[in-house]
């Protein structure tokens, strides 16, 4: 994680947001644990409902409502909203199911994240992780994340 300080910090220097529903303050507790995070850091929410995520990160309510607010343009919804809510260059956002909600057909943990810059969703990504419990489930997307935003800083 030291590499994203560094890349962060360019040049061209970049600023981060972050928005998470499903990881729930991991990502953004491991950005804040690299030395100097706060040279590039800007700051990021937790919006677990579909209520905060229109309010806070102007999601479309109809969109998030048919999906129950988990899917890749959800997540691409959720790190646009981010990089307006912080002024940022650049932010990564979460969203899915820890673990299985079987009332709503789902079997096992899945995730969607993804990463916007400069008001365009750059990348995103799906995790699924059958039989992997809620918190592994939660380090796990945080971590492909993570390493997902290093590559996207390190091509410029």
């Amino acid at each position: 994680m030291h590499d994203l300080r560094v890349l962060f910090l360019g040049p061209p220097r970049r600023t981060l947001a972050v928005a998470e529903s499903l990881t729930c303050g991991r990502v953004q507790a491991a950005i804040g644990a690299i030395s100097g995070a706060s040279e590039f850091f800007l700051g990021g929410i937790t919006a677990y409902t579909i209520d905060q995520k229109v309010r806070h990160l102007g999601v479309d309510r109809a969109a998030a409502e048919a999906c129950e607010a988990v899917s890749p343009a959800i997540a691409g919804q959720m790190a646009l909203g981010a990089c307006r809510l912080f002024g940022s260059d650049l932010a990564v956002a979460t969203t899915g199911y820890a673990e299985p909600a079987p009332a709503r057909g789902i079997t096992h943990p899945l995730a969607y994240w993804a990463i916007a810059h400069a008001g365009v969703v750059v990348r995103e990504g799906r995790v699924e992780r059958p039989g992997l419990a809620r918190v592994a489930m939660q380090d796990a997307v945080a971590a492909e994340v993570l390493a997902a935003l290093v590559e996207v800083v390190s091509l410029g």
